[in-house]
């Protein structure tokens, strides 16, 4: 008997809840067994699932393979059809102790539904009790699961069902326990974080959680929030990027777009004005503030004026840090309904804006010549910065500290350092 397999794609929430599944796996007795957990947020997210899928399969010919995530729960019959698909298991089932210990009965193959995918905008709470973080040095915590916006392109809140919060409390006490087992740094994740604590008693916000973790656990280190949605950004999180040395100076923005009708067509909830306002803000409340972003290139009706305007984006907005996603259409989306874009024209402008990234990223790096930094050190020679700037180090450090660092060069998209 071997553990069974699992295959990890799309978001840190999909990595965090893999590590969950293995342990619910492996409680249950699951083995032999291949678990792919899928990615929907573009279409060739759904293809490289597909491919991966059969790829284990040949490797694991004799174990069957049962498929999860957000492209099993948007498509279930898509991977229902696949010869090499044993199990199709939604996003809610995923999280349950049950369906693991139906899994690893004698009978998987012969006895338990094949297809097993519930309405997900039923799911009224979360699961982020069930593991204390994921990560050898940086734990990545579930705070937030779910959207409740319905931007034009994205399918996901179809896949992780409408905002659900993890409470306060059970945050802080998992980061406690995080912190006693030796983890420097945690890193507080969702689908859209920003919309945190809209479903809980008395409606706090982001910058309410944010401010208990730094009050209620004074040993953690360092503290990093990942992807928000600026035009959510509460008072209180402003404040405590502003005081708060704890928080680390790094934000990613969900922009999407830098023209106001695209961003319209997207029923984006910013403006281009507004994106550029925020971004001010917290680069005059934290001078350090490295900012990244994620922008769509080509979405339908996107002329070449239109793009420039995301492209001059970069510059406006200070973006240090860059995610490019070329617009796929997503079946069941308004987006997949509009005037699409030549395919040649979307490769062309995203090509241009990941170039672009690489510049800005470039610029920042330089930017660091000569200066001091607190590495989180992941390995003998790999860390980041409170920026999250990669940095290699000439020398072997102890993994899993936080190093005193000098900057001495660039080597290609991270820094190069010595420690002092």
């Amino acid at each position: 008997m071997t553990a069974a397999v699992f295959a990890t794609h799309g978001c840190r929430l999909n990595a965090y809840e893999t590590e969950a599944m293995t342990d619910l796996a492996a409680r249950a007795g699951l083995t032999d067994a291949v678990v792919v957990n899928t990615c929907a947020v573009t279409a060739e997210a759904v293809r490289k699932a597909r491919q991966e899928i059969r790829r284990l399969h040949r490797e694991h010919p004799d174990a069957p393979v049962i498929v999860t995530g957000c492209a099993a729960q948007t498509e279930p019959g898509t991977f229902a059809a696949m010869p090499e698909v044993a199990r199709v298991i939604g996003n809610a089932e995923k999280m349950r102790p049950a369906t693991w210990a139906a899994l690893a009965a004698p009978d998987l193959i012969g006895e338990t539904e094949r297809v097993q995918v519930d309405d997900i905008l039923s799911v009224t709470e979360t699961a982020g009790h069930l593991i204390d973080g994921f990560g050898r040095h940086r734990a990545y915590v579930q705070v937030q699961n779910g959207c409740d916006h319905r931007c034009t392109f994205c399918i996901i809140p179809f896949g992780r069902g409408n905002s659900r919060s993890v409470p306060a409390g059970v945050v802080v006490e998992q980061i406690r326990r995080l912190v006693e087992r030796g983890f420097l740094e945690v890193v507080l994740t969702g689908v859209d974080l920003t919309s945190w604590g809209a479903d809980l008693p008395g409606a706090p916000r982001l910058g309410d959680l944010v401010g208990r973790i730094l009050r209620l656990v004074p040993d953690l280190p360092r503290l990093r929030i990942s992807s928000i949605d600026s035009v959510e950004a509460d008072e209180a999180l402003l404040q405590a990027i502003a005081t708060e040395p704890r928080l680390m100076p790094h934000l990613h923005l969900s922009l999407q777009h830098g023209d106001d009708l695209i961003l319209k067509r997207m029923k984006r909830r910013h403006s281009r004005d507004d994106a550029i306002r925020f971004c001010e803000e917290v680069r005059r409340l934290r001078p350090d503030m490295a900012l990244g972003a994620d922008i769509i290139a080509g979405f339908p009706t996107e002329t070449e004026r239109m793009f420039a305007n995301s492209l001059a984006l970069v510059g406006d907005c200070g973006l240090s840090f860059l995610h490019v996603f070329p617009f796929s259409p997503r079946p069941g989306t308004p987006a997949a309904r509009m005037p699409q874009v030549p395919g040649a024209a979307v490769r062309d402008r995203a090509a241009r804006l990941r170039a672009a990234g690489e510049a800005a990223l470039a610029r920042h790096l330089d930017s660091r010549m000569g200066c001091r930094h607190a590495v989180l050190t992941e390995s003998p020679r790999i860390g980041r910065t409170e920026q999250f700037a990669e940095v290699l180090f000439a020398a072997d450090q102890p993994e899993g500290r936080i190093v005193a660092a000098e900057i001495t060069g660039r080597d290609g998209g991270r820094l190069t350092a010595r420690a002092v």
